[in-house]
């Protein structure tokens, strides 16, 4: 197996002794925690699909003017931020399988710079991406509840100073990250932002059907039609589960990996849950497939775009 390895520096805790390690790892040798043996084809095959869809995503809002305005640049840059990590997992992968098969030969010393650099280019999407999770669901916000003002709040120079702080954040952080991550702190840092912006999204989204629910609720009452009040609300309560549902499901179990890291290193527990640390990465690139669907397609006027560039009819 190639030394190369998707954040190496997060796979195994690094704050307990080697003494206290062994022993974890004796006491975690049942079958169960012998984690699962995904093979790179998978990997090479979701990272494709990630990247395709998301520069579908973003020639289909260059391509149409109607598509330039604040909201869709922000999904244009979730988008970008999902093929940050296609891309990487795409190069990782693919060198990983040439140097299994004996294809390609590289000195150790310059595996551990492309790890350095895969590393950062993942954690710079991992930040970006929960960013502009959290700047979209921010924007719906202000479209809702200040609709009349929205183009005042969020004008086009706003909009281009929020994009550029998320981009110029996530590369400073991540440097910081792969700099110093065996620093708790640092690990503490990025455990926090992701509790933030699951609160944030949480609320918002919470607030958002609440005023759906209740306008809702005095247009059956007052036309009332019951009937279409409850499917209306049922069809909200639903968007919304799968948005919250989705993003918590993908990114859960990694930032759990995070948290064991932190508070129980040599727990058998820990160790074993350690050892599946490939199946949280794909459920992130999984996450990257996903995004498109829930936050692009359900945009017609997107879809029919996407048509056109689909069919070439530029």
């Amino acid at each position: 197996m190639s030394t190369l390895a998707p954040l190496r520096l997060l796979r195994e805790p690094w704050n307990a002794s080697e003494g206290n390690q062994s022993n974890a790892t004796a006491g975690a040798s049942s079958p169960w925690c012998q984690g699962l043996n995904i093979p790179n084809e998978l990997f090479l095959m979701l990272g494709l699909v990630s990247l395709v869809e998301n520069l579908l995503v973003v020639a289909a809002i260059l391509k149409n003017r109607n598509l330039h305005s604040p909201t869709y640049y922000f999904i244009c840059c979730l988008a970008v931020s999902d093929m940050l990590v296609s891309v990487s997992n795409l190069v990782e992968t693919l060198f990983m399988l040439l140097m299994e098969h004996g294809v390609l030969v590289i000195h150790a010393s310059i595996v551990r710079h492309m790890d350095n650099v895969i590393d950062m280019l993942i954690c710079s999407s991992i930040v970006s991406s929960l960013s502009f999770l959290g700047v979209i669901a921010v924007d719906r916000y202000i479209t809702i509840f200040y609709a009349l003002r929205y183009h005042s709040i969020m004008t086009l120079q706003r909009a281009v100073v929020t994009m550029a702080s998320v981009w110029l954040a996530s590369t400073v952080s991540s440097t910081i990250f792969i700099t110093y991550y065996r620093n708790n702190a640092i690990l503490l840092c990025l455990i926090g932002f992701f509790l933030f912006m699951l609160v944030l999204m949480l609320v918002l989204y919470i607030h958002m059907f609440t005023l759906a629910r209740h306008h809702l609720c005095s247009i059956s009452s007052q036309q009332k039609q019951p009937t279409i009040y409850r499917s209306s609300s049922l069809k909200g309560a639903i968007t919304l589960t799968i948005l919250l549902g989705v993003f918590f499901i993908c990114w859960g179990p990694f930032f759990f990996h995070l948290i064991l890291i932190v508070t129980c290193p040599t727990n058998p527990f820990c160790t074993c849950f350690f050892s599946y640390f490939n199946l949280f990465l794909i459920l992130i690139i999984c996450n990257s497939v996903v995004d498109p669907l829930i936050y692009v397609f359900r945009s017609q006027e997107l879809r029919r775009t996407l048509r056109e560039v689909v069919l070439c009819s530029w």
